[in-house]
């Protein structure tokens, strides 16, 4: 589902966020969704001119549907059951969704300051103290997420984690979420951005393997390296910022040994804890709960970071974090 990367702005208006319909060999058109009064359908969920709501069995006997491509309607339905039931202090709050002429409008939280990516283009690095806080809140919604809806959102980056001038951190975009049947479920499609792809999900699309929620641990483990040092932690061949070869990108991050934070720049509780994250076997990664816990998450406690202040002011200062 797209949006600006700051969510729908609220006072009173609904912004028209446009959601892109997987391709299609055939050319799939949003009529190919509807039933014949214009309402969105799958299963129990209905999306039209007056919002989202999910109905009972038997109303959901009385309608009829014309065509449909499963993987499309699957994929629309899915972001949407997803924000309907997610109720989470750390997770982009949804207000609604509305089908009308040709387009699924979502009513999300407004978060004034954008996502990570866009603060990391005016900041280039942040501070440890501030990437504590930070890092706490997303561990937050990620244990929601897993443990409470058992979702794995797969699709973990800067660009989906959202902040505002409250100090607030929340994560958002859930199009290629899988949800799982339970906290123990695997998944095995192959979706989301390669550069935060953890190397279990890359080789199960060559081995026909899975994955199940330890790959959203990596994603964040590598995001945290990223806002801590400025640069991607894979260096492209050429040395610049850009893989032009994704083939060579997803062959380093599977064959090469994992990232670190540099000793002689981190403190040691901050390269402890991207190493807990970024280990290429899942079952030596830290889960939500265990790095919530972690000596780095209360490092800085003392001195009472305040996200609210360093977001709204732009904060550009640099201190060694030690």
């Amino acid at each position: 589902m797209k949006t600006n990367g700051k969510g729908a702005a609220l006072n009173g208006r609904k912004a028209d966020l446009q959601l892109s319909l997987p391709s299609s060999p055939h050319g799939v058109s949003i009529a190919d969704f509807l039933t014949e009064s214009g309402t969105f359908v799958d299963g129990d969920l209905r999306v039209n001119r007056d919002g989202i709501r999910i109905v009972s069995q038997t109303e959901t006997k009385a309608v009829i549907q014309l065509r449909i491509e499963e993987k499309a309607r699957k994929a629309i339905a899915r972001e949407l059951r997803i924000n309907l039931t997610s109720q989470c202090p750390y997770v982009v709050k949804f207000y609604d969704s509305f089908y009308n002429n040709g387009d699924i409008s979502t009513v999300l939280e407004y978060m004034d300051g954008g996502s990570l990516a866009e603060f990391l283009k005016r900041n280039t690095r942040i501070a440890e103290p501030y990437l504590a806080a930070i890092c706490k809140q997303v561990l937050q919604g990620l244990s929601y997420l897993h443990h409470e809806k058992h979702i794995i959102h797969r699709d973990l980056k800067p660009s989906n984690i959202l902040i505002n001038h409250k100090g607030e951190v929340k994560i958002a975009d859930f199009g290629v979420s899988a949800i799982m049947a339970s906290t123990s479920g695997q998944a095995n499609t192959y979706v989301g951005t390669y550069h935060y792809m953890s190397p279990e999900r890359i080789s199960s699309e060559i081995s026909e393997g899975s994955h199940d929620y330890k790959s959203d641990i990596w994603s964040m483990g590598i995001v945290m390296l990223e806002c801590a040092t400025g640069q991607f932690p894979y260096s492209s061949p050429d040395q610049g910022e850009v893989w032009a070869n994704l083939f060579e990108l997803m062959e380093a991050i599977v064959e090469q040994p994992e990232p670190c934070a540099p000793s002689d720049q981190f403190s040691s509780e901050f390269c402890s804890f991207i190493s807990s994250c970024l280990q290429k076997d899942p079952k030596k990664r830290r889960s939500t709960s265990e790095l919530l816990t972690h000596a780095f998450m209360n490092k800085y406690d003392y001195l009472q970071v305040d996200l609210s202040s360093y977001f709204t002011n732009e904060v550009s200062q640099e201190t060694s974090g030690k």
